[in-house]
């Protein structure tokens, strides 16, 4: 492994983007997970005059993914046991916000999403228009197909979708999306940390953006299924889908009246 790497910078700022970015910390965490064989290529087109700093979080990893992070210019930070994908971000977040991040980008170190497109996920947050950006397969029609998405993963991400749209009185394109981008005051006011361990995170994180009357934008993002990208498997893939569904009867409880402490302050 070349220990002196170094990361494709991205088009020159223009003007306005240095504005924006003057004054900001923009911190990229990345929840790891027996990543060996993508992180370098990830981290290599993550475009650097965006970023202040990257913390990969490992999460009890089975291969050389610390091994590999430890010749990046990254943070990183072992788990010794594995605590799960939602435990994982926990970690991530918090560490992002003693490191004074203004804004935090999660990117999986998998290679499945695109790097490059990360400034379009700070930019609605640094212009104050979002709390919350949601890198979206959808938005582009046919996008998610055109990238190998499986198409039982298709068919639930649709289904799924849909039902959370009715609960959430809302119109999103996707919201099981891995690339997302926080706020500084959306971290630091939602309860994350009551939130599960499991792949469910995600979902209970968009369910109390909408409780808390967050700004959440949907902008679009490419993928690519390659056999060294992580997913999911269809068990977890099953569990995570009637994990969500709770999460939507939760929330629809707790707007009766049925308190819960995902969603209260």
């Amino acid at each position: 492994m070349n220990t002196e790497v170094t990361r494709v910078q991205a088009e020159p700022l223009s003007p306005e983007d240095e504005r924006l970015l003057s004054g900001r910390r923009v911190v990229v965490v990345m929840p790891a997970f027996n990543a060996g064989a993508t992180l370098e290529m990830t981290w290599h087109q993550i475009p650097a005059s965006w970023v202040e700093n990257i913390i990969l979080v490992d999460d009890a990893s089975r291969d050389d993914t610390v091994e590999i992070a430890r010749k990046l210019p990254l943070e990183v930070i072992k788990h010794h046991r594995n605590v799960g994908y939602g435990g994982n971000q926990k970690t991530c977040y918090t560490a992002a916000l003693r490191e004074n991040a203004d804004v935090v980008v999660m990117l999986h170190p998998d290679g499945q999403y695109d790097p490059t497109l990360l400034p379009s996920l700070v930019r609605p947050i640094l212009l104050g228009q979002a709390d919350m950006v949601l890198g979206s397969r959808f938005l582009d029609p046919g996008g998610a197909r055109a990238g190998g998405m499986p198409m039982y993963k298709y068919v639930s991400n649709r289904f799924l979708t849909t039902v959370e749209n009715l609960v959430l009185r809302r119109k999103f394109s996707e919201l099981h999306t891995g690339y997302r981008a926080y706020s500084r005051r959306f971290l630091e006011t939602i309860p994350y940390l009551r939130n599960a361990d499991d792949f469910v995170f995600d979902t209970q994180v968009i369910a109390q953006a909408v409780a808390w009357r967050m700004r959440i934008i949907e902008v679009p993002v490419a993928t690519k299924y390659f056999p060294e990208a992580s997913s999911a498997s269809f068990k977890q893939s099953l569990v995570y889908g009637l994990k969500t569904l709770g999460t939507m009867l939760r929330l629809t409880l707790h707007r009766a009246g049925v308190r819960s402490r995902l969603f209260s302050d």
